[in-house]
């Protein structure tokens, strides 16, 4: 069986990532990790949940493995599977399972859009048992106090099909994120790419129309994530209307009204 421990230049993050923070979730977060609670960070795309977890792994000095999950990401690929190597047939251990036995923080990315055994195989996890079971091999892997469990989703992208179960959701300590004040959204521009205050604020300006657009032809605003990209193209000398077609509207839509609509929108801010 293959087992090996973690490097630390492959999960530990060295250099503090920025962040500011816009509630108490640090507070909530280190408590949650200080009470073995498994922690759910719900809230639009390119808020901020991802390196909000950064930091906190960081802060904490624990390593972090994330996994982005998607339509395809089973429970084999986060527990283990049997690969044959050189020709014999070894057990390798999948994200999860390496990140119980390392004691290191596990960061299910956009939960809902794995399949639905996924969500069984975490819930040992992210309960008093704090176990993961290993059916191929047999075997009951116990969480020591280092290991977190963390998840993420949008609830904007809620359906049917793709629900986070009340099963799942009431087993973890839940942290909702969104956009940051103007002013904070500013600060984090500047900081991350150099722009000058009047262009960030004008930048958050357009975003702000976007944001209320949602629901109304778009089914998402420009996310913070988007304006950082947008940004540094204009603190590299890009026009501001190209970089937010770029980097904003194009990303929004294909709506060929709706682009036409959006470009018009940061043309009259710019």
């Amino acid at each position: 069986m293959s087992v090996r421990a973690l490097k630390p230049e492959e999960f530990f993050i060295e250099e503090e990532p920025y962040y500011e923070p816009v509630g108490d979730e640090l507070a909530v977060f280190e408590a949650a990790y200080k009470n073995q609670l498994p922690v759910l960070l719900k809230g639009p795309t390119g808020c901020g949940k991802t390196r909000f977890m950064e930091h906190m792994a960081w802060r904490l000095k624990l390593p972090l493995i994330t996994v982005s999950c998607h339509d395809d990401l089973t429970a084999s690929d986060l527990v283990g599977r049997y690969l044959v190597t050189g020709g014999e047939t070894v057990w390798v251990d999948g994200p999860l399972a390496r990140a119980v036995r390392n004691g290191a923080i596990c960061y299910l990315d956009e939960i809902v859009e794995a399949r639905k055994d996924t969500t069984v195989v975490i819930h040992p996890l992210a309960d008093d048992r704090r176990v993961l079971p290993m059916e191929k091999l047999g075997e009951v892997v116990e969480a020591g106090p280092e290991f977190c469990m963390a998840i993420s989703y949008n609830p904007g992208y809620q359906s049917v099909l793709k629900d986070l179960k009340q099963s799942t959701r009431q087993r973890f300590v839940a942290l909702e994120f969104d956009y940051p004040s103007a002013k904070l959204e500013a600060k984090i521009l500047m900081n991350e790419t150099g722009v000058d205050q009047a262009t960030a604020e004008q930048l958050i300006q357009f975003a702000q129309m976007t944001r209320n657009l949602k629901g109304s032809g778009l089914e998402e605003g420009a996310s913070t994530r988007l304006l950082v990209h947008a940004a540094k193209l204009i603190a590299d000398g890009v026009n501001p209307v190209v970089a937010c077609r770029s980097c904003i509207a194009e990303a929004l839509t294909d709506d060929a009204e709706m682009l036409t609509a959006v470009h018009e929108l940061s043309a009259s801010v710019f």
